[in-house]
């Protein structure tokens, strides 16, 4: 319980571990970075830094990197995750494109 209330009380310091030599390490450390910054606990500040400190030691690997902090990005960036929102591309064909061209081109030079 006293642990408990240290964690609330203190203020959780950002790791700066970032190794710009390993490319790997770089893009997952600036997942880390933004998902620290927008993390409003402390607890999930000291999660963040534990699963980044255990990447960083080689006790985890990438891909559990990235599922471990997934949970933590998905509250802030839900539509990324959820499918909703996503936009949709409506095509159609050159001949139908045309076609609409054409007679709004006609329309316009009528209208006068």
């Amino acid at each position: 319980m006293t642990q408990e209330s240290n964690v609330n009380n203190a203020t959780v310091p950002k790791l700066s571990i970032d190794n710009l030599s390993d490319f790997k390490f770089h893009a997952a450390y600036l997942t880390y970075s933004q998902a620290w910054d927008k993390a409003s606990t402390p607890e999930v500040k000291m999660k963040l830094n534990e699963i980044i400190t255990a990447l960083s030691r080689s006790e985890i690997d990438y891909q559990s990197f990235y599922e471990k902090i997934s949970q933590y990005r998905a509250e802030f960036n839900p539509e990324h995750y959820s499918g909703s929102g996503r936009l949709f591309i409506e095509t159609q064909k050159k001949k139908d494109w045309r076609r609409m061209q054409e007679r709004d081109a006609r329309n316009a030079r009528h209208k006068r």
